[in-house]
């Protein structure tokens, strides 16, 4: 894959704060054709660079959902414990999004929950048998500040 330049990055800037921004106005707002332009889009998607594009859908719609950030501290840090790790959270559509940390954590995941009963089954059914944990710590969110793509 060739590196990003200027106008790749202008590019990806621009798809992250409106992915149904036409074409067109992607063109001029990056000064290129639009066909230049769409190449261009197409050479990211294929490189990986751009993986996918998505809805972000409103609480609203979805029901009452609480996120759940959960920070995991696991016994080991060695490439086998954290691979086994990363690979067990893959298997749970529960965790919305899992990130490798540092600082005090090692893992910080991400849970939508309706109530407390289905977090104490998340609890029991996914975070407490995911593999080298030693601690959980969980912290239940009060509102989304910034609800929107980043």
């Amino acid at each position: 894959m060739r590196p990003l330049d200027a106008v790749d990055r202008s590019l990806i800037r621009l798809l992250r704060l409106n992915a149904r921004m036409s074409n067109a106005r992607l063109a001029a707002e990056v000064g290129l054709s639009p066909s230049a332009c769409l190449r261009r889009i197409q050479l990211l998607e294929k490189s990986g660079v751009i993986r996918g594009y998505t809805a972000l859908i409103g609480e609203e719609v979805e029901g009452e959902s609480i996120a759940v950030i959960i920070r995991i501290s696991l016994e080991r840090q060695s490439e086998g414990t954290l691979r086994r790790f990363e690979a067990a959270v893959r298997r749970y559509p529960e965790i919305r999004e899992c990130l490798l940390m540092t600082g005090d954590a090692d893992y910080v995941l991400r849970v939508d929950i309706a109530d407390a009963r289905e977090f104490e089954r998340v609890h029991t059914e996914v975070l407490s048998k995911l593999p080298g944990v030693q601690r959980i710590h969980s912290s239940f969110s009060i509102r989304n500040v910034l609800a929107r793509a980043v």
